[in-house]
């Protein structure tokens, strides 16, 4: 071999260990990054000797991401169903705490014995009156919180659809520049990793699977096969409203549903387009789980106002629970809890007396100070089981404040289930998460290879070193 050869056969040595530990580098500097992908120097031997680059590879187990992309899906869906059920309990409240149903329930009890026990006392009378607003003022409280709780997921949504159609068309778009530089033999891996980090946070949002283009290009379909993103970006449609009532539902009409590439799709159901992650946990809370709630709360809320009719009055004229002051009628029981309110005949501030929960509430004038027999009556219908008309509670019967409990109860279980939900995801997802950062950027086996580098680059520079020596002598002679 000429020296000349020599030279150029240890420069490009020079130059490739050069680019390695540039690669090393940018490597440990990138260790801790989301969606970085580990780099490595695709080195061959040139055709008339040396060191050639081929170019720079992106070491990445998409299968594995794959995987944790799903994961992602099904925290982010556990996650937005425990923290309504959680947000639930703690508005209904656990029976004994302040403000619970089931604590408003024991003190009207309790209020109506002491009255009874004494029903010439006007302070016990007004006791009974606190004791049912307050009882009232519950079901309207609890009312407005899932009401609340479905405005924050239609506000979300509005919000995430936005964050989702931005994200889909940046893909498209690095898609675009990846092609244009692959196709250029020229370094794609930054945008790559862009790439990586915008799925990433569409997989939070909706189950995606990818499939590899020519040119390094992906494509982005749902699990159950909606494209999202091939040639060009699919684009999400959602109309929010400004305010939602109990009377309003999907169902109805009255609430917006999805659209892609203008096109309704289902919301519901596990075929529906986005399936299984946070934006389908956004629409459930919407449009499922707040929607059964309401009417479960509805239901006991009706039960209350059925206990108390022809109780103390004439049958069909409003009981001491009513509907914003009218009869109760069965067909319009949804959003009852929002509008039960005491009946105004028995309240001073709204033109009332509190003497008519002792004398009766059709009564005209103040009767028999010492007759207790209608505050018995009204306890009575507190605690006399009857089966509910309406919800899904067991077919057995129930007194109010059984019926609470059983409210309770039901939200509890759905609650304890979807924490358990999302136990398993979280530790799916971390099992992935863990198993993928083994793939990823290991320093210190990344050190060992700068060790190997620099050894590599020192015996090149010794080989131009002798070869300097070398063409040195020659002159000399």
């Amino acid at each position: 071999m000429s020296i000349s050869a020599t030279l150029s056969n240890a420069l490009s040595g020079l130059t490739a260990m050069q680019r390695s530990a540039e690669t090393v580098s940018t490597n440990i500097a990138n260790a801790t990054t989301e969606g970085y992908g580990r780099r490595a120097v695709d080195l061959s031997s040139a055709v008339l000797g040396g060191v050639r680059i081929d170019g720079i590879r992106r070491e990445t187990d998409e299968a594995l991401i794959g995987d944790r992309r799903l994961a992602d899906a099904g925290v982010g869906y556990s996650a937005q169903q425990t923290a309504f059920y959680q947000k639930l309990e703690e508005t209904v409240g656990i029976p004994g705490t302040a403000g619970a149903l089931g604590t408003q329930i024991a003190a009207l009890e309790t209020a109506l014995a002491q009255a009874a026990s004494t029903p010439s006392s006007d302070i016990r009378l007004g006791d009974v009156l606190t004791a049912s607003q307050d009882l009232a003022g519950a079901f309207n409280r609890i009312s407005d919180g899932i009401q609340d709780q479905r405005m924050a997921a239609e506000t979300r949504i509005e919000t995430e659809i936005g964050n989702l159609n931005q994200s889909l068309q940046r893909i498209a778009d690095l898609n675009g520049q990846i092609r244009t530089q692959v196709a250029s033999g020229r370094d794609a891996s930054g945008l790559m990793d862009a790439r990586q980090q915008q799925i990433d946070q569409i997989a939070q949002l909706v189950p995606i699977q990818t499939h590899q283009r020519d040119n390094g290009q992906v494509a982005i379909f749902t699990t159950t096969g909606a494209q999202l993103v091939d040639a060009t970006a699919a684009t999400f449609g959602f109309a929010g409203a400004g305010l939602i009532v109990p009377e309003m539902t999907l169902q109805s009409g009255a609430l917006s549903g999805l659209t892609l590439n203008g096109q309704p799709i289902a919301t519901q159901g596990a075929h529906a387009p986005i399936a299984g992650g946070g934006l389908q946990a956004l629409l459930d809370t919407r449009d499922n789980w707040a929607v059964t709630a309401q009417a479960e709360l509805d239901a006991v809320a009706r039960d209350l106002v059925e206990r108390f009719q022809g109780v103390g009055t004439a049958l069909g004229n409003p009981g001491l629970f009513t509907d914003n002051g009218a009869v109760f009628a069965t067909t319009d029981e949804v959003g009852l809890a929002a509008r039960i309110a005491v009946n105004p005949v028995v309240d001073p501030d709204q033109g009332g007396a509190t003497w008519r929960l002792r004398d009766g509430l059709d009564a005209a004038a103040p009767g028999l100070t010492g007759n207790s027999s209608v505050l018995n009556a009204f306890a009575q219908a507190l605690s006399t089981p009857r089966t509910p008309a309406s919800g899904q509670f067991s077919a057995r019967a129930y007194s109010a404040s059984d019926l609470a409990g059983a409210l309770v109860s039901d939200i509890g279980a759905a609650r304890q289930s979807a924490e358990a939900d999302q136990s398993f995801a979280t530790a799916r997802h971390q099992s992935l998460y863990t198993a993928e950062l083994g793939t990823g950027v290991d320093t210190d086996q990344e050190l060992q290879r700068l060790l190997l580098i620099e050894q590599s680059y020192a015996a090149n520079a010794r080989v131009i070193q002798t070869a300097d020596e070398m063409i040195e002598t020659l002159l000399r002679l």
